[in-house]
């Protein structure tokens, strides 16, 4: 690895730091919270159960915050995600419950479904050009209405034990035992491929003479990313091992920082995003990308709805309230621009577990719901002056 590790002057570093402060300050704001919160809760931030918890608490705000972002850097919202994962919810234990439909079949109906509204609401937005703050404050008082409707007010359940495991099951064990060694060794195994393809990307980078970031930082980077995984996966694996709505959540991240930044529509959206009539101009068709983009967010905030669901083992009509200020607030947390062009799926992961975290160690502390609201809010705020502030600057 000689040819990977050449340790820069210091003078680089702090170069490099400073053109990238955006990014390593939210990665060392996570770090600071979760210590903070670890201190303040008295070691119980860490437990296994309560690590757990926060998976299962934030999974599904993660997976909407997958589709939310694409939905920003196309320059564009999306307000209706709370309501259209409840409908999704309340959907299928009708279908489930009620009328005793095969949990896998309803399942994929109730995400055909999510899908269908977000092509419904992309294509007014595509290619009539209303505004999607228009469609999707519509769309949010529809469905909200129609999971009303659907439930008749009152709470449907319980989901049979096949559809529980969407969100309630983990993976199983090798060996009969406390011990999950099985998640232990699917961690390590994670690690290690993260940790191959961050040297063979730099390796990549040094060949073509395009590598920027220090070799002091890229050390300290990946031997803090090795050491949060498998502490992580050490601690999942002395209580229940993996959950099965993390392996779910863990693909459809790696399959979105893909797509993002690696195929032409990945490429295609963030130009869009930045400018829409120069992209048009180029000869791709900006309104088909659009119509795109709230199609997948109806999938992922229908397959949201499921996860949801199975987590209550219950659908009830209050289900997806407040989840779209949340899933927003995580990619604008996350460093996605207002203006759009501008954002990273590792980004509104991190903002997503950013309130992941604050909501569980609030909650922990015992600090009522109108002050975490409170706070939240000004955190948002402060994110978004942060983006502001440096795009002017720079």
């Amino acid at each position: 690895m000689s040819d990977v590790v050449e340790i820069a002057p210091r003078s680089n570093v702090m170069r490099f730091v400073k053109s990238n402060i955006r990014q390593y300050a939210l990665l060392l704001s996570l770090l600071v919270l979760m210590i903070y919160f670890e201190i303040a809760t008295n070691g119980v931030l860490f437990l296994p159960l309560n690590l757990t918890n926060l998976v299962l608490q934030n999974s599904y705000i993660v997976i909407m915050a997958l589709g939310m972002l694409l939905v920003i850097v196309a320059g564009h919202i999306d307000l209706s995600v709370g309501s259209v994962s409840g409908f999704v919810g309340a959907l299928a234990a009708v279908l489930i419950v009620s009328y005793g439909f095969d949990p896998i079949v309803g399942g994929i109906i109730c995400v055909a479904v999510g899908g269908a509204i977000g092509a419904a609401q992309g294509f007014l937005i595509a290619y009539y050009r209303i505004p999607a703050f228009i469609v999707t404050l519509g769309g949010m008082l529809v469905f909200k209405g129609l999971e009303l409707t659907i439930l008749g007010g009152a709470s449907v359940g319980p989901f049979p034990k096949e559809f529980q495991l969407l969100s309630s099951g983990f993976i199983p064990g090798l060996i009969p035992a406390s011990f999950n060694v099985l998640s232990l060794a699917l961690g390590i195994v994670v690690t290690a491929a993260i940790i191959y393809f961050n040297v063979r990307e730099r390796r990549n980078q040094q060949a073509h003479g395009l590598a920027e970031e220090p070799a002091t930082i890229f050390l300290g980077r990946n031997a803090l990313v090795a050491f949060g995984f498998l502490a992580f996966s050490y601690l999942l694996a002395s209580y229940k091992g993996l959950p099965n709505v993390l392996i779910v959540m863990f693909a459809l991240i790696v399959l979105y920082a893909f797509v993002t930044t690696s195929t032409t529509i990945g490429r295609r959206i963030y130009a869009m995003g930045g400018n829409e009539k120069a992209t048009k101009l180029s000869g791709i068709k900006t309104d088909r990308l659009t119509f795109l983009t709230f199609v997948n967010m109806g999938v992922l905030a229908g397959l949201a709805g499921l996860i949801f669901a199975a987590r209550l083992n219950v659908a009830t009509p209050k289900a997806g309230l407040g989840f779209e200020l949340e899933v927003i607030a995580a990619c604008f947390i996350g460093g996605a621009a207002t203006t759009g062009g501008v954002g990273t799926v590792v980004g509104a992961v991190v903002g997503a577990f950013m309130i992941g975290v604050m909501n569980n160690g609030m909650s922990i502390l015992g600090v009522g719901i109108d002050l975490q609201q409170v706070i939240k809010g000004l955190v948002l705020l402060l994110a978004v002056f942060l983006d502001t502030y440096y795009k002017n600057k720079g």
